[in-house]
């Protein structure tokens, strides 16, 4: 397959362009940043220069691929992870811009299918969820993924979204970050956590989004996930544990709010989700099928 990666120089992008590659496909990396082009080069990837935000020079990087497949992994957030409304604003934009840009771009190019990389705990923020997080992510969310699949239902290109469950592995910078606070201790656990967050191991989402190349099928929403949803205090319990940390300390629910009021809202989100959709569709299941498994194996080993 020839395979066009939006967002190739970012977290996901990376290791995704380095297993398509593998693979054996044909893969060109699309990244805004001069300075990243060496590090595509260098994974096997053929680099594309444009801003997804600039239509025409978007347009012109996708006709030159020539892609099959399109991939949509543009995000704009911090590298260890958004800890306030304002570090979405980018990001938003790039979900209904940047994937309007990009859809008419792969449409035009003759491209035959487009996988979006959404994000679990967004696109029913209705009720609670909505409380959780700012309209504006959730509804641009909601753009990125009705675009998607409006260009399916049209019969214009072959539409898939993927909604993953929060990122984390040993290549993640928002789990290094957290691994580190655990070590000293400046992460803690909250009395009462009732919060259920999907998570996903980084190897797995690269592995499902491979899969649904050829396997998803057409104007499907898979939810990728691992088998067991965990609170925030639970995956800090597994943080210290594998990583031979000392018992990190509790804090009550009133105090985390105080401290971090938007992270709170978040992370008492409880969104219990199922990947068996994707098992199933997808003929994937995650390497890690739980946290607990994937810190042990890939943690402990890098420790």
């Amino acid at each position: 397959m020839k395979v066009f990666v939006a967002g190739a120089s970012g977290t996901v992008g990376v290791p995704l362009v380095r297993a398509l590659v593998a693979a054996g496909h044909e893969v060109t990396g699309l990244t805004r940043s001069p300075e990243k082009q060496d590090e595509l080069r260098r994974i096997g990837a053929t680099p594309a220069l444009a801003d997804a935000l600039d239509a025409q020079a978007l347009r012109t990087v996708v006709l030159a691929a020539t892609p099959s497949h399109v991939i949509h992994q543009l995000t704009a957030l911090p590298k260890e992870g958004p800890s306030s409304e304002s570090d979405l604003v980018a990001t938003n934009r790039l979900r209904i811009d940047g994937t309007r840009n990009l859809l008419d771009a792969a449409i035009r190019a003759g491209a035959r299918r487009f996988i979006g990389g959404s994000f679990a705990l967004l696109p029913g923020a209705e009720t609670e969820i909505a409380a959780a997080f700012a309209n504006e992510a959730a509804g641009a969310t909601r753009s990125m993924e009705s675009q998607i699949l409006s260009a399916n239902r049209s019969k214009q290109i072959e539409g898939i979204v993927l909604r993953y469950g929060l990122f984390y592995g040993p290549t993640n910078p928002g789990t290094i970050k957290m691994v580190e606070m655990v070590r000293k201790r400046r992460l803690p656990t909250v009395r009462g956590d009732r919060g259920l967050l999907p998570f996903i191991h980084i190897d797995d989402v690269v592995g499902a989004t491979i899969a649904a190349l050829d396997r998803g099928i057409p104007g499907s929403v898979y939810d990728i996930v691992d088998d067991k949803a965990l609170s925030f205090s639970d995956a800090v319990r597994i943080m210290a544990e594998h990583i031979g940390a000392p018992t990190p300390r509790s804090i009550p629910a009133w105090l985390f709010r105080l401290i971090s009021p938007y992270r709170a809202r978040v992370l008492s989100t409880r969104l219990p989700l199922s990947n068996t959709k994707a098992r199933a569709e997808l003929m994937w299941q995650p390497t890690y099928p739980t946290m607990r498994e994937g810190f042990v194996k890939t943690f402990s080993r890098a420790a």
